[in-house]
Formats: C-alpha cells, structure tokens, sequence
C-alpha cells in the first residue's frame, strides 16, 4: 500500500477519490499540488490500475523529476510501465511510430525512406549552412547579434508558429503587423520568413524533422488519423498533467479533445506562474481546460514559505500594482540586506554571509541558491573563487549556455584539434595555454603561457606539440617536474593517437577524457562539472555524427573538423536532461532565477544578485521574435507599443519574484550596489519595487539590514 503519511486533508480528498472522474487541481508553489499528483498517481498503481494505461505529461522534462523518483519505488506494484512525456517527446514517439502512414500526405518527398529527428545544435547546423550564403548577399544588416543567435531565432519563430498553431507561412507577416519603428526595418522580418520558409522545405525535401516540424506532422495530421488517435486515447486513459500552465496551446488543444475519452484526470494548475512564455506557454488557454473538468479543487496553504516571507511577497506585489489578498507577517524578518558601492563589495558579502551560514548556523549547502537574472561568466568565477576560498561547496547550471563558452568544452576540442593534424585547425597559442591549464591539475596560467610558448607549433599547416625533454633545464625546473611529467604523459597518448588508427571525434573525447583527463593529476579528476560537460560534449557530437553522416550535406571535409567549426560559430547546447539531475547534492547552487524556478524545488535561503540591475525586469533582446506578438492573444492588426511593453515586463517581474518568494523556506538575501558588474549605476525597477516596501514598513530596532 501506498502510504498517505504526512498529506494534509486537502491533498488526500485528491489523491484518494475513485478511480474515475477528472479533477482540475490549481494553487499556488508551494502549496502542495505536484506531491498530491505523484501521490495521486501512486494511489491510480495501488488501486489496480495498469500502469501502462497511465501517462503524465509535463511541459518540460525537468518538470516530471518527481514522478520519476515515486515511479523507482522498489515497493510499487509489479507490472507494466507509467508513462511520463512532454507533448514534444510524444510527438516525435508518434511519428517515428506511424511514419509509413503519414510521410507523402505531410509533404516529405522521400515517404518511403526513414526520417532523421533534429535536436537543437542540429537544427542550428542546417539552419547555419542555409542562411550563410543569404548573410553573405545583405540578409539582416541592421540586426546586431551573433549568428548563433540568429539561427536559434528563426527556429524559435518556426517552433512558435507550431506550439500556438498558426502556419509558419504567417511569421514574417505577423511581426511585421505589430513592429511600430522605422518602416524601413519591417524588411528584417521579410528576411526572417525566407530563412524560415527555406529551411522548411530543406526540410521537407531531406526527410529532416526539427521540434516544429515533429509538433506541425503529430497535431495536423497524427492526431487526426484514426489509428493514432485510437491507438493514444484508448491506451492511455489515465491522464495526470503537471504545470499545464507552462505548456503551449496546441499541447491544450489535444488535451481537450484527449478529456473526452479519458477515465481520469488531473490538471494541476500552478497560479501566477507561466515562466515559459517565451517559449510559447499560455497560462489563460491553460486554465480553460478547468471547464472540461468534473470538480475543481484550489490548494491556499503553503507548506514552503514562512508568513513573513508571504507578507514580503504581498508588498512587492502592491508595489507592483497588483491586487493580491492581504497578508499580515514582519517583512524585515524575512530580508536580510546591505548597501554597497561597488560590485565586489556586494560579492565578498555574498561569500560571507553563505560562510556564515555554513559554518556558523549550520545550513546545508544545497539549501542555499544564488540567483541572479543572468549569470556572466564574470560572476559565475568570481563567485565559485569567493566561496570555494570559504570552503563552501558550489555548482552552476546555466542550460542555454553555448558549448564553446565552457572551460571544459574549450580544452576538449582544443585537444582535439592538436589530436588531428589533417585538419588543419590550429589553436593559438592562448587556446593551448588554456587548455594545458585546464587539463593539467596544479597547471596555473603562468606556466600555461609559458609552456605553450615553447612546446606549441605548426608545422605544415597543422599543430604539433613538442616534448618537454627538449625544453633547457632552468625553464624546466622554473615549469616543475612535476607538471611537466604530467604533461609529457598527455602529449605522448596524443602522439600513440596520431600514430593510430583514428576514431570518429566522440570516440576520441571518451577515451581521451577516461584515460588521461580523468585520472589522478588531472583537471577533470575531481572536477564534477567539467565531467558533466565533457558528458554533454560526447552526447552532442555523436548525436551531430549521427545526422550529418550521410545526411544531405555532403562535406568534403571530416565530420569532427565540421562539428568543430559549428562549435566555434557559437551552437547553443541542446537541453541534457543529467545537467539537472546528475549532480553534487552537498552543494551551493548559482543558476539565472528562471532556470531555479523551472526545477521547482523549495531551499531555506535564496540570494538575489543585482536586484539594482534591469536584467530582473528586461526581457531577452529578440529582434527576430516576440513571444507576446506570436501568441493566440495577440490580435493580428494591433501595434506593439511601449505601453505594451511596460505592461509585460512587470508582469513578469511578478510573477518571477513571487515564484521565487513561494520557494524559499526562511530568508531571502537582497544582493545591490551603486554600479554594477559593468561598472554603471543600477536602479532598475526591482529595486525600485523593494525601496517602496522597505518605505512602507514601521521603523523596527535590530532590523536585519545594515549597511557600509
């Protein structure tokens, strides 16, 4: 038996109603939703219900952790298997399934051969190979963006069009229907929807199927085919469906028409919430699933966050103009903060207060997050370097972050250019040095710069590394013997590998990472994150070797020399589900504030970065896109003007903090200075929001702010 321990009375008249019937569960984070859907789930397995006759689907992988972790439960009953899926991951599941039966109706010009599904690099990558030769000829001249971002754009306008369910033909002319600048700029937009339109039919024409593409087939033609949809309705007839609020509208169109045939269900509707808009969420299409639904029961109560901290919560909320219920609580309980000039200063008083909470209250590193709206590689070092100096464990996570831009990603490719001298990519120097410094433990910048100065050299077109043997003795002794013996190990395994048999690039990184960079004396040895990135790297470059091999585009050069220069144009690593879930418990957590609340999980303490900073209320620039404009609410004549764009941005910020007030057990730590990280003065809306709440409080003795 499942046990009902510790559920509150609210949960429990949920999880153990009968069997059948359809329940629209909505509150606020924290109060308890997500544990009675797993509960609930667990109670459908307990009762007898087949568990392959039972699927939960989230919006975004990350988001059924929960039910992953009941569903590993060695006292569940034994049988079949519950399914958990984003609508994305059903998708591709269908098409792969009933390819034969729809592939020349949706307009594939090879039907009868397999198709191949493209992840987000991948997509990038025939994306990239399309649009050079356009930016070549003038395409997007007054757009000032890296062109990794400008590829990601265009399929992010692709992807809208499918999740909210209007032809991709319309992009251009939807965006151009609302820009309100210069005329002479509605032509980027014309530009945007050739690439779209070109790279659809690449598509069409190559078998190739992207996320829109895998959404347009399963919506359009899958779901209306009487054996898919027989065969998806009539297996699972047990629904339960987490954060539905963060999922898209063509995701609610099917649910609404799945309602119909389903024993049971339950939508769990999480208030105020609807992070992910700018990848096409629709809380309001969301919460008119609730009409399909026999009862709808609200969750008030939270079990995460303190009265005080929900009274904080209501007064940013007022200071935000917005009409919430009134609630009493000592909001300078729930704060801690002080003032500072400088950046660093508020840095160092991160790093203390997190050491004092550690080693003096006893709080528990993974209780604890530093968040900030973006989070630099700036901050992120000197953050680590500040409390790894305190003897603080700490981790990052930052899921959009380019494959180039990781340390550990640059030393990995950097070795495997030297690894491949045919070629003919040879690293600088500075990229040998940082590299040998990354890959070597002990291996300081210094001697990094000095060594690669002496050993590094191209020969021929391509980069070769000499031997430490032949360096004089005075610099040797000045590199140590130490490092050099380290050294000398790692360019002997790229010499044996050169004088090889060579391997396909992920290959090469697996073995090079396991026997060399993970050993003892190493960089990577006890380095988690840098093995987490090696992990991603390998996944990604077999994942690319898998598509390109053989695919449409035929190169004249090795596929790892071209995955190579696809990473230096700036590729966005594609979401690996192991970045949150393979990870040191033990540890401190730095991550932007979106990428925190879309792992919903509560902490103790959390420390808001840069309150001062715009980044809190500024959206993402996009000048290809507009989540707001792409939406089902938008009408299709209407201007987008400032007024609008006010509006949606405090939205936001509210809906953001108050995500963020809702998990937070006992205090929230307000990080501001004077100037910023790029050294200009910060007095963006947040703060201002915070200074009006502080104003309205009485004056109270032994307030936990102070200031320098």
């Amino acid at each position: 038996m499942v046990s009902s321990f510790s559920l509150s009375r609210q949960q429990l008249a949920v999880v153990e109603r009968p069997v059948e019937g359809k329940v629209f569960l909505e509150g606020p984070a924290g109060t308890g939703t997500t544990t009675a859907g797993v509960r609930r789930l667990l109670h459908l397995l307990d009762a007898g219900v087949p568990a392959e006759s039972i699927l939960v689907v989230v919006p975004q992988r990350t988001l059924g952790t929960p039910y992953y972790e009941a569903l590993h439960n060695p006292q569940l009953p034994a049988g079949g298997q519950v399914t958990v899926l984003t609508i994305g991951g059903l998708a591709r599941r269908m098409v792969d399934l009933f390819w034969p039966l729809i592939a020349e109706k949706a307009g594939f010009a090879q039907p009868d051969q397999r198709p191949t599904f493209l992840t987000l690099e991948t997509a990038q990558y025939f994306m990239a190979h399309l649009v050079r030769p356009l930016l070549d000829e003038g395409y997007f001249e007054t757009v000032t963006i890296d062109r990794n971002r400008l590829y990601s754009q265009i399929l992010d306008d692709l992807n809208k069009a499918a999740a909210v369910g209007f032809p991709y033909e319309q992009i251009g002319e939807r965006l151009k229907a609302a820009w309100g600048g210069e005329q002479s700029e509605k032509r980027i937009y014309d530009e945007a929807q050739a690439c779209a339109t070109g790279f659809r039919e690449y598509c069409l024409a190559h078998n190739l199927l992207d996320f829109s593409l895998q959404v347009e087939v399963f919506i359009n033609h899958l779901w209306h085919l009487p054996l898919c949809h027989d065969y998806l309705v009539h297996r699972y007839t047990h629904l339960i469906v987490d954060n539905v609020e963060e999922d898209t509208p063509v995701a609610h169109d099917l649910l609404r028409d799945w309602l119909r045939h389903s024993r049971s269900a339950l939508l769990i509707y999480d208030q105020e919430a609807g992070y992910r808009r700018f990848l096409g969420a629709d809380p309001d299409n969301a919460y008119a699933l609730r009409e399909l639904c026999h009862e709808t029961v609200s969750f008030g109560d939270s079990y995460v966050t303190s009265p005080d901290l929900e009274a904080f919560g209501y007064e940013l909320a007022r200071s935000l103009n917005r009409v919430v219920e009134p609630i009493s609580g000592d909001v300078r309980a729930a704060l801690c903060f002080e003032h500072h000039r400088y950046h660093p200063q508020m840095l160092d008083w991160v790093a203390d207060e997190i050491s004092a909470l550690v080693h003096q209250q006893g709080a528990h590193p993974e209780e604890i997050v530093i968040l900030a709206p973006y989070m630099t590689d700036a901050l992120r070092f000197a953050l680590m370097n500040r409390l790894e100096h305190e003897g603080v464990p700490v981790r990052s996570h930052r899921p959009s972050r380019a494959l180039r831009e990781e340390a550990a990603t640059q030393c990995l490719l950097t070795l495997a250019a030297i690894a491949h001298p045919h070629w003919r990519i040879c690293p600088t120097k500075f990229d040998v040095a940082y590299a040998l410094m990354q890959a070597i433990e002990g291996m300081d910048l210094v001697r990094a710069q000095l060594l690669a100065e002496i050993v590094h050299r191209v020969r021929d077109g391509a980069p070769v590394l000499s031997s430490f043997d032949r360096i004089d003795s005075a610099m040797q002794e000045r590199l140590t013997f130490l490092l050099g013996e380290r050294y000398e190990r790692l360019r002997a395994w790229i010499e044996e590998y050169v004088a090889g048999l060579e391997t396909e690039l992920d290959h090469f990184l697996g073995r090079l990472f396991g026997e060399v960079l993970s050993q003892e004396g190493y960089g990577f040895h006890a380095n988690y994150d840098a093995g987490q990135v090696a992990a991603n790297l390998i996944e990604s470059v077999q994942k690319f070797r898998w598509v390109a091999s053989g695919g449409p585009l035929q190169q004249d050069k090795p596929l790892g020399r071209e995955y190579l220069e696809m990473v230096q144009d700036g590729v966005v690593a594609a979401q690996y589900i192991r970045s949150w879930r393979v990870q040191r418990e033990d540890a401190i957590l730095l991550a932007p504030a979106y990428t925190f609340l879309m792992s919903n999980r509560p902490v103790d303490y959390q420390f808001w970065l840069n309150t001062g900073g715009r980044g809190w209320w500024e959206r993402l620039y996009q000048p290809l896109t507009h989540p707001y404009v792409l939406s089902r609410h938008w009408p299709r004549d209407k201007v987008w003007t400032d007024a609008d764009e006010f509006e949606t941005r405090q939205e936001a910020m509210y809906r953001l903090t108050q995500g963020l007030t809702r998990r937070c057990r006992r205090r929230i730590y307000l990080g501001f200075s004077d100037f910023g990280e790029q050294g200009y003065g910060q007095q963006g809306p947040l703060l201002q929001a915070i200074q009006q709440v502080l104003r309205r409080l009485p004056a109270a003795p032994g307030a936990v702010s102070r200031s320098t």
